[in-house]
């Protein structure tokens, strides 16, 4: 089995975190129990040094590991799967995903996933961890999602994601009328109760996000936003923790609240939305190879359009 070496800095915001907490955050394709048995092997030196991962970094620290090239991919079975593959090249695929898709395979959704159908069209994926997925988008949200195609092109999108190179934008139809846009930062952790839910939580992994009004409609706001980290449910928790919950979430977005006045055809389109209605609709990054700026746009699925369409109506 060949290796691969991948070397990184500590963030100077995880300052004070645990050294195995630290790593997991700097490099996620890796299992924190993975990571500790590393550090027990030598392979992770840190500044030079093999330090135990219950050391207290102070950020800035030079990290580098040597590991396996594990294909993570390789248990799981190529399926014949549409793909709606946006820019294909030598170091990565854009892909425009659907609702209903779920991105990697997991308890209760071993097949039929995203990863399942990359490696039909893209076969060579197998040898790269996670079929080259390097972010996820939720199984019902819509629009734009970059794999990496082979190691290289793996580890220096990883690491931009990580810098916050990689810019994604979203369109969310909200609940309410929020008076402006803003900024929300506030930690996202597990729930305190429900485990299977994320939360808005002291001690929680630090969580920014910003948003702007596209689009006033009778009791709801269509709202621009944008990511500056990548937390798991981040647009959905943030929202909903500000009161403006996303329309249609089944998790985070609570009872149904149809506005007054609203037509026979709104409150249908309303009641009857399924997901909820949340869009990736622009990606731009730095090329992995090349170093090319590149952007792509996703629009609005007909769904989420026709969502809109009644609600102005």
């Amino acid at each position: 089995m060949s290796t691969r070496s991948l070397s990184a800095t500590i963030p100077a915001e995880l300052a004070g975190q645990r050294l195995d907490r630290a790593l997991a955050e700097v490099f996620p394709d890796f299992s924190r129990a993975r990571l500790q048995q590393w550090l027990k092997q030598g392979r992770i030196t840190v500044d030079g040094h093999t330090p135990p991962g219950k050391t207290r970094i102070a950020g800035g620290e030079r990290v580098a590991l040597d590991v396996a090239a594990e294909p993570a991919a390789e248990t799981f079975a190529a399926e014949d799967l549409p793909l709606e593959v946006v820019h294909a090249d030598e170091g990565l695929i854009v892909i425009d995903k659907p609702a209903g898709l779920v991105v990697h395979p997991a308890a209760g959704n071993w097949s039929g996933t995203l990863l399942n159908a990359l490696l039909h069209h893209f076969p060579e994926l197998a040898g790269v961890p996670r079929a080259g997925i390097v972010h996820r988008l939720d199984k019902d949200t819509t629009g734009l999602l970059v794999v990496a195609r082979n190691l290289t092109a793996h580890q220096r999108l990883v690491a931009d994601l990580q810098a916050r190179r990689v810019h994604r934008e979203y369109l969310a139809l909200v609940q309410g009328e929020p008076v402006a846009g803003g900024t929300i930062d506030a930690p996202i952790g597990r729930h305190p109760v429900d485990r299977k839910r994320m939360a808005v939580v002291r001690g929680g992994k630090p969580a920014v996000t910003h948003y702007r009004v596209r689009e006033r409609l009778p009791g709801h706001t269509l709202l621009a936003v944008r990511l500056e980290t990548g937390r798991t449910h981040q647009i959905r928790v943030h929202l909903a923790h500000r009161r403006h919950p996303i329309v249609g979430d089944p998790v985070y977005g609570g009872r149904l609240r149809l506005p007054s006045g609203a037509s026979e055809a709104a409150r249908r389109a309303l009641a009857g939305f399924p997901r909820q209605a949340l869009h990736a609709c622009r990606l731009a990054l730095r090329h992995p190879l090349s170093g090319e700026e590149m952007a792509w746009i996703s629009p609005l699925p007909t769904d989420f359009r026709d969502l809109l369409a009644a609600l102005a109506a």
